[in-house]
């Protein structure tokens, strides 16, 4: 890959700046590609991008950026797009700096701003080698999360379509699915949590196997197929319910038979168990029919250390079920009533047995 140094003056840079939505932002008299396919949104935060500013109106240097020069003599930005969106939008005044906008400065003060020399490293070479480096490179300021790399390295038409329905700040996806979903829809931490509730497994795959795509409408609909059987499902939406992994929860219960009425009685009734510490366990506890060994996902209540050290001295420090001694380091705190048969988490339910002891009642009970 051949690198040659250019510097440009902001005024060049900000030339015929065009945000065009879906299509992408063009300046430098139309001539650069600000937002390549595999390029995220603008991200910064007002901090951020006024620091762009202030650096510049100040006359300190702004960190090197890089572009990619194209077959038919255009560019694309390999990075630097937070920088240059920055300058482009203070220019077009989309936002002011220091109380003022673009307009509302003094003649010498304009001047300055686009005067401004900017360092660019222009480079040649194949898509391959100019996004294996765009991967590579430290965006300043904001690290690229792991989609939006992986956006970088299967740029193509499908992810471009898949960015339309999961990457924008008021997308199709989030007005279907945001109370079910974590994480900034801009940063394309919801395109990596649909594309795993398809696959199952590492995005990367998937997006290897589809880059070339011209529609991900299949993602799409996935997603709004999880969404809607949780929706029906649990009808009544409670806060914890964010972030879970719908995907998962589908593919291993989405084919069973569930009384929407039922669960929502069970999911109020567990809600205010006093037992239950982890509150967004219980949908995957009643999907499971409430398999025993998924109670775990309760966090139920435990008794205390002190509890069992005046349990054990209580019993002369022997198992309750078999009568033998032990160490207090060798047993462990019961419940006398089970948590499923309505026992509490109290010093008048425990009593303390041997491991063995302890196994075999369990096993018993279930």
């Amino acid at each position: 890959m051949n690198i040659d140094p250019i510097r440009i003056r902001v005024a060049d840079l900000v030339a015929g700046y065009e945000d065009k939505g879906e299509i992408g932002v063009v300046g430098y008299g139309g001539k650069l590609d600000i937002r390549p396919a595999y390029q995220r949104e603008f991200v910064y935060k007002d901090r951020q991008r006024d620091a762009v500013i202030d650096t510049v109106m100040r006359g300190y240097p702004l960190n090197v950026m890089y572009w990619a020069r194209r077959a038919d003599g255009s560019f694309e930005v390999l990075d630097g797009q937070q920088r240059t969106l920055s300058l482009c939008k203070y220019f077009n005044r989309e936002f002011a700096f220091d109380m003022r906008y673009f307009q509302n400065l003094q003649d010498d003060e304009r001047a300055k701003f686009l005067d401004y020399e900017l360092s660019i490293y222009v480079c040649d070479g194949s898509a391959s080698e100019k996004l294996g480096w765009f991967r590579t490179i430290n965006i300043a300021g904001e690290k690229l999360t792991d989609q939006e790399l992986r956006n970088a390295v299967y740029a193509g038409p499908w992810t471009m379509d898949a960015k339309r329905y999961f990457s924008r700040v008021n997308c199709p996806a989030k007005n279907v699915g945001g109370d079910y979903v974590s994480g900034a829809f801009d940063r394309q931490e919801v395109l990596e949590t649909a594309i795993r509730w398809l696959c199952g497994g590492e995005p990367e795959g998937y997006m290897a196997m589809h880059q070339h795509d011209a529609s991900a409408a299949p993602l799409w609909l996935h997603f709004q197929n999880v969404i809607s059987w949780v929706r029906t499902v649990f009808p009544h939406y409670r806060a914890k319910m964010k972030g879970l992994d719908w995907g998962r929860l589908f593919r291993e219960y989405g084919t069973d038979a569930y009384d929407p009425a039922a669960l929502e009685k069970r999911v109020a009734e567990l809600w205010k168990d006093d037992e239950v510490q982890k509150q967004s366990g219980i949908f995957e506890f009643l999907l499971s029919g409430e398999a025993p060994h998924k109670r775990k996902l309760l966090n139920l209540r435990t008794f205390s250390e002190s509890q069992k050290e005046t349990a054990y001295a209580k019993q002369g420090g022997n198992c309750a079920r078999c009568g033998k001694h032990f160490e207090i380091g060798e047993m462990q705190g019961d419940h006398i009533v089970p948590w499923h048969m309505g026992g509490k988490t109290e010093p008048a339910n425990l009593q303390m047995l041997c491991a063995r002891c302890n196994q075999e009642k369990g096993g018993a009970l279930l």
